[in-house]
């Protein structure tokens, strides 16, 4: 047997030491070995300004690997109203700082002219850039016995025409989803992986450290090393209930050796 070790860069989102701050996950990520970071554009005003995020990467000599546009409903403000605006202000940031991905939700449903005209507008914008517009997976919410989809054309983007996407390990527990399948089906559309686990909680995107829930993370990477995969993989975990930045640490330094362990395959020598 030899080992097959993927080419895959391994990045740490920032919303994945909230409540500490973007500049706490560089010095985070820096710290414990991770390839870069992924900048979740949010409320932190860090987190929106290209400037200081240059500045950190120089700092801590980590590269920006993904910009994640404001596309949640807490982010609705962030860089203006516009959706199409804010998309092009995430492309401009990742042009700046050398980010190969911008990753992207699907519409809301009552955003009707952005949802009308979503996969059209991501063409034209792929025609100017070199930057991938990956649009991720969510999921459907339960009311009352009833399955809601707030998203247009739909939460999952595997059977729409976006030439990249980003397979979300959370979002595929919390809608119920076949992990794997939807790995599968996806091939070589799937540009960009936010790593973390879930038990399947309806309505609750958990985001748990890989491992700890019941999510195919482990086959998921060791494909992505059989296969030659190159995209990104991003830690996107849940650590806001640590009850102390030490265990924080803990956790963000193990799903950084899962991600590793199992991105190294064995293979028939």
């Amino acid at each position: 047997m030899s080992v097959r070790v993927s080419s895959a860069k391994i990045a740490l989102s920032t919303a994945s030491v909230y409540p500490e701050r973007t500049p706490d996950a560089f010095e985070l990520a820096a710290r414990l070995g991770y390839d870069g970071v992924e900048v979740m554009v949010g409320a932190d005003p860090v987190s929106q300004d290209v400037d200081v995020l240059e500045r950190l990467s120089d700092h801590y000599q980590l590269p920006i690997l993904a910009i994640h546009a404001p596309c949640l409903l807490v982010t609705q403000r962030v860089w203006g109203k516009d959706p199409w605006a804010k998309l092009q202000r995430a492309q401009r940031a990742a042009e700046r700082v050398g980010a190969r991905t911008v990753v992207v939700h699907p519409p809301f449903r009552w955003q009707r002219d952005y949802a009308r005209d979503f996969e059209v507008g991501l063409a034209r914008m792929r025609e100017e850039t070199d930057v991938v517009f990956a649009v991720e997976n969510m999921f459907p919410l339960k009311a009352r016995g009833n399955e809601v989809v707030p998203y247009s054309p739909d939460w999952n983007p595997v059977d729409y025409d976006f030439p990249q996407v980003t397979l979300d390990l959370s979002h595929t527990a919390v809608s119920g989803t076949d992990a794997l399948e939807m790995f599968t089906k996806l091939g070589d559309r799937l540009a960009h992986l936010h790593l973390a686990d879930g038990v399947g909680v309806p309505n609750k995107d958990e985001h748990l450290v890989p491992g700890r829930g019941g999510q195919p993370c482990a086959p998921i990477l060791e494909r992505m090393a059989g296969n030659g995969y190159s995209g990104l993989v991003v830690l996107e975990i849940n650590t806001r209930k640590a009850a102390s930045r030490s265990e924080r640490i803990d956790d963000l330094t193990e799903a950084l050796a899962f991600a590793r362990l199992h991105l190294a395959a064995s293979t028939p020598a």
